[in-house]
């Protein structure tokens, strides 16, 4: 653990000039005096580092003095191979620490290449948040527990629930790996050899067995996710077209994401929009615009969405005496 820290205060030294010891020991979560303690040990082993007393005071390494830190460990070089996840999904794979290290190290490396002074790093500039806004949905199963079963190539034994069910049946099948989509996980896999996308948060458990996963030859989980993701977004059998306020287009963007089919030019202060679903129920989901949209077609659509709005009203109309 010592060690660890001794290699984390080095790398912080080596990428900023001076770090008062107060700020170290928020960022290394030990005490000030941990953090002298270290310093001074770091010094008899005869690393260059030194502390500097007074109001600008801080702890240094020595200018010129590079320190060769920055090789990634094979742990880390694993974490940066998925570096599209965000602060919690590494998290939930259990390698936000590994992370960080490499981080640290990546940091450290760019500390010595020359850059314009007055240029900020990208890293303080973008931030990546793949979580939908409002969601709260979490995977019922550890997520990091079930990529390290899935390495070894078995077939699976899940519970699972699909949406429309109110309980969970078992199956077995044959997993290509995990896949995080919008703030969702998903598990890739063949069932009776049919590809499926089963959402981690309505798997409630998972088995190992003693049988190697069938995988389709050729294929790996990057073109089965592919074919998934095309065909999931091809079921828009139906399409509804609708009318709202041009004020409503961004609002529309957020909700309907990629079932928008469809934008026409403003007219008269509204836009027409065609929607694309699996099923003329999902217009259900157009309720949330309340009174700021108008379904135009086809006729079933309206059909059902009056019908919607009639049983909202007779379950909140105040009841007659």
């Amino acid at each position: 653990m010592k060690a660890s820290r001794l290699l984390h205060l080095l790398l912080l030294l080596q990428t900023r000039q001076r770090i008062t010891t107060s700020e170290l020991a928020k960022r290394l979560e030990v005490s000030r005096r941990t953090v002298l303690r270290d310093v001074e040990a770091l010094s008899t082993a005869g690393v260059p580092v030194y502390a500097e007393r007074g109001r600008n005071g801080g702890i240094t390494l020595l200018p010129g003095a590079r320190l060769n830190a920055s090789h990634l460990d094979p742990p880390e070089l694993e974490a940066l191979s998925v570096a599209g996840l965000d602060r919690a999904q590494l998290e939930g794979m259990g390698l936000s620490g590994v992370w960080e290290s490499a981080a640290r190290k990546i940091a450290a490396r760019q500390a010595g290449s020359p850059e314009p002074p007055h240029l900020l790093r990208l890293a303080d500039l973008v931030l990546v948040e793949s979580t939908s806004w409002f969601a709260g949905s979490q995977a019922a199963i550890d997520v990091a527990d079930l990529a390290t079963a899935l390495r070894h190539r078995r077939r699976l034994r899940i519970r699972y629930r699909r949406s429309a069910e109110s309980r969970a049946s078992t199956r077995v099948v044959d997993p290509y790996g995990i896949v995080a989509k919008s703030g969702r996980w998903y598990l890739i896999a063949d069932d009776q050899g049919d590809g499926r996308l089963f959402a981690l948060e309505r798997l409630s458990a998972y088995e190992q067995l003693n049988a190697p996963a069938v995988l389709r030859p050729g294929e790996t989980l990057h073109t089965r996710w592919a074919a998934l993701k095309a065909r999931t977004e091809a079921q828009g059998r139906v399409s509804v077209t609708i009318r709202l306020p041009e004020t409503g287009i961004d609002l529309a963007r957020r909700i309907l994401g990629n079932r928008i089919h469809e934008v026409s030019d403003p007219e008269e202060g509204c836009r027409t929009v065609v929607v694309r679903y699996p099923s003329i129920e999902s217009v259900r989901q157009l309720l949330q615009f309340g009174d700021h949209i108008e379904v135009l077609a086809p006729e079933r659509a309206r059909e059902r969405i009056s019908q919607l709005a009639r049983d909202l009203l007779e379950r909140h109309s105040a009841p007659t005496s």
